[in-house]
């Protein structure tokens, strides 16, 4: 076993599809864990850190090594969640009999390639390793409530999305929150508090996290559309299995649509960002493509040369996310800039002064 950087980078960006044992056992541990985590996925919450770090430096609020802990911890404990979202799923007899998530990416322990007590084993650690870095958080911060509170609804949320939240239709709306206002505006409070700095901009921060949070929950319905028989032959409750494909289908057209809808909202109205901000509308062809897909129904199979199925609708929205999230962090990048140097500083001061 030798350490792959190229599978690191591979696996970061892409979901890895393997069937040979003993491929998978010459992997380094690092390249496994971030194909069994399905990083090119989990790779969202770091974007979400990277969202809220851009702002706490604009704010003056920004600190490199909190910075760091805190996107690691939570990307670990992302991947922690998707551990044991398989271990659960396939305890409870869900992934088998080529179920949706066998097909899409390496599944160790439908494949072979662990033992559930090794997949455990990954979750004890990563958990532990996550964990970590909540009580950094806990600790730096002094115990301020607001942070034991989110502490602990990350706790909660880690151990329950897959059983029972996802089964009562709740997954969806716990991810928007999650990856949206709740990692961004967290992120955001915690590296204000180690720095003593100010808070005003609290509720615009977590506003601005709204859209990224509305970009990852579209890719989430998507997926539950994609796999809503299997689903409701195995009786799990996600969003669209309880309101059904078509309004589940309108519900995450208007996701996509509030997305640009809250970003013009942050520059014309409160002007907590900068007409450069609008930059993200480059993005806005591939969420109208997505929008268009929706209007029909999913596909009961691949068009000739389609080379992502079984993912029809999770697809186009990821793709249309990872185009926005770009254009997002670009633009927060230069906003940032347009804040923190004097001279621009001055001029936004004179000619788009906050509301």
């Amino acid at each position: 076993m030798h350490i792959n950087f190229a599978m690191w980078r591979k696996a970061s960006w892409q979901l890895i599809k393997m069937d040979d044992k003993k491929e998978w056992d010459s992997l380094d541990v690092v390249s496994k864990w971030l194909i069994a985590t399905r990083s090119a996925v989990t790779l969202v919450t770091v974007y979400s850190c990277v969202i809220a770090g851009l702002l706490a430096w604009r704010d003056g609020n920004f600190s490199w090594i909190p910075f760091l802990i805190l996107t690691l911890g939570l990307f670990i404990a992302h991947g922690t969640n998707n551990i044991l979202n398989d271990y659960t799923d396939f305890s409870r007899g869900l992934d088998t009999d080529n179920y949706f998530r066998a097909q899409y990416g390496v599944h160790p322990l439908v494949q072979g390639f662990f033992t559930k007590p090794q997949q455990i084993r990954w979750f004890l650690v990563s958990g532990t390793l996550a964990t970590l870095a909540g009580i950094y958080a806990l600790f730096a911060t002094n115990f301020h409530p607001v942070v034991i509170g989110l502490f602990a609804f990350g706790a909660v949320t880690l151990l329950a999305y897959t059983y029972p939240f996802k089964y009562w239709g709740l997954g969806e709306l716990a991810i928007f929150l999650i990856w949206g206002p709740i990692l961004v505006g967290g992120v955001y409070l915690v590296m204000a508090l180690i720095k003593g700095g100010d808070l005003s901009n609290i509720w615009n921060v977590v506003l601005a996290g709204v859209p990224y949070g509305l970009g990852v929950a579209s890719i989430n319905i998507g997926k539950h559309i994609d796999k809503l028989d299997d689903d409701k032959k195995r009786g799990v409750g996600t969003f669209p299995v309880r309101v059904g494909e078509a309004f589940a289908r309108r519900v995450d057209q208007v996701a996509l649509i509030l997305i640009y809808a809250v970003i013009a909202y942050l520059v014309f109205v409160p002007r907590y960002f900068t007409p450069v901000m609008l930059i993200v509308f480059l993005a806005f062809k591939d969420a109208l493509t997505a929008i268009k897909w929706l209007n029909k129904p999913r596909p009961a199979g691949p068009p000739e040369g389609y080379p992502a199925w079984p993912t029809w609708f999770s697809a186009i929205c990821f793709v249309h996310n990872r185009q926005f999230g770009g254009w997002l962090i670009l633009g927060l990048i230069v906003d940032t800039l347009l804040h923190v140097i004097p001279f621009t500083a001055d001029l936004i001061a004179r000619y788009w002064p906050p509301m």
